[in-house]
C-alpha cells in the first residue's frame, strides 16, 4: 500500500497575507501563487 500524501494547512496569517495581495492587485494570481506556495486557483 502506497502512503497518502497529508494535506497541507495554511496558517491564518499566510491567508491573509495572500488575501491582501490578491486585493492590491500588484501581482498576477499565478506570481502569488508561486511566491507563496499555493496554487493559483486557492488565490482567487
Amino acid at each position: 500500500m502506497s502512503e497518502s500524501k497529508q494535506r497541507q494547512v495554511h496558517t491564518p496569517e499566510l491567508k491573509s497575507k495572500v488575501g491582501l495581495e490578491a486585493i492590491r492587485g500588484t501581482k498576477t494570481v499565478n506570481q502569488i501563487g508561486l511566491e507563496y506556495g499555493v496554487h493559483p486557483a486557492q488565490v482567487s
